[in-house]
């Protein structure tokens, strides 16, 4: 289970949760712009666009859970169990394993709408990257600093959606999700008004009663509803810190805490890391679970025209600032 969300004031920000049982070794991956980025039928991408993002390296090849390029597109992928559906290689289709869809949308698309159109003529597989890595079942989130869209390979084909929320969970599909907003539309952040009679005289008795009903739970189309709304409505100043604050705390509305969420017996699913990418500047901002103070890692101070990756091992370990 995951949540992504984009989020603009001055700059624009994209990121997300990731949750899980456990970790699969997650690295902060910066991919120079000379990386030799090799496809499984799709040849050689020689030179492309730098990006940063977590990803698990997998005998030197990133598998990206999430990841901003140098142009500022946002791409990440969320669980989509029971739904997606790959397809066998095809003819005159661009044949893409899932695990390098990721990276060859942001190697080569500066925009949605240039994803857009790499998307017309794409094929997912099911090609796994070895025995022990199967393809995961996934959809995605890709944004830019103007729009969204959500991408779902389903039975009926590769379907792209516009996504004017700018956030994504798993669970149902996304149309499914958007509708059930439909719901919620009386909820509001201002304080209600006395619509069940006016034979009665009624009136709220504190703050936030305009958001009473939006749901709490931890299940995929709660968090889509709850991160809608307080995305939809969060206010903060253009500053770095108050934007990278704000977006961490839309994020934390939906974080699932150990022990809430079982999945096997005794094991829990935790937000493993939140994620939130100055896509606009190529900084790259986390948390951990076990880890709540900020850590930034910036594309632009490495050297993005060689040809090595440039992992930074996630910080797992909480850090308390003493104040005496």
């Amino acid at each position: 289970m995951c949540t992504a969300a984009v989020y603009k004031t001055k700059d624009f920000y994209f990121g997300r949760t990731l949750d899980y049982g456990f970790s699969h070794g997650e690295e902060i991956v910066v991919m120079p712009r000379n990386f030799p980025l090799a496809f499984f039928r799709m040849g050689k991408m020689g030179r492309h666009y730098a990006m940063i993002g977590i990803a698990h390296v997998e005998d030197n090849y990133p598998m990206y859970y999430d990841a901003v390029n140098e142009k500022g597109l946002g791409m990440a992928g969320l669980n989509f169990e029971g739904n997606a559906d790959y397809k066998k290689e095809a003819c005159r289709k661009d044949n893409v394993a899932v695990f390098e869809f990721i990276p060859w949308i942001l190697g080569q698309c500066a925009t949605v709408k240039e994803a857009e159109k790499l998307l017309e003529t794409i094929n997912l597989t099911d090609t796994p990257f070895h025995h022990k890595l199967p393809a995961a079942q996934l959809h995605w989130l890709i944004s830019d600093s103007e729009e969204s869209i959500t991408v779902e390979s389903v039975k009926e084909g590769v379907m792209v959606y516009k996504n004017p929320v700018g956030i994504l969970t798993n669970n149902p599909p996304f149309e499914a999700q958007m509708f059930q907003l439909n719901n919620y539309m009386r909820l509001s952040p201002k304080s209600p008004q006395n619509m069940f009679s006016d034979k009665l005289s009624l009136a709220p008795y504190c703050l936030g009663m305009g958001a009473l009903g939006l749901p709490g739970d931890l299940s995929s189309q709660s968090r889509f509803v709850r991160a809608a709304f307080v995305k939809m409505n969060a206010v903060s100043g253009d500053s770095e810190e108050e934007s990278v604050s704000q977006f961490f705390h839309i994020l934390n509305s939906v974080e699932q805490q150990r022990g809430c969420c079982e999945t096997n017996e005794g094991t829990y699913e935790i937000t493993l890391y939140t994620s939130c990418c100055n896509a606009t500047r190529g900084i790259y901002y986390y948390t951990s679970y076990g880890n709540r103070q900020i850590t930034a890692v910036d594309m632009l101070r490495e050297e993005l025209e060689g040809v090595f990756l440039v992992k930074y091992p996630m910080i797992t370990k909480e850090q308390i600032r003493w104040q005496n």
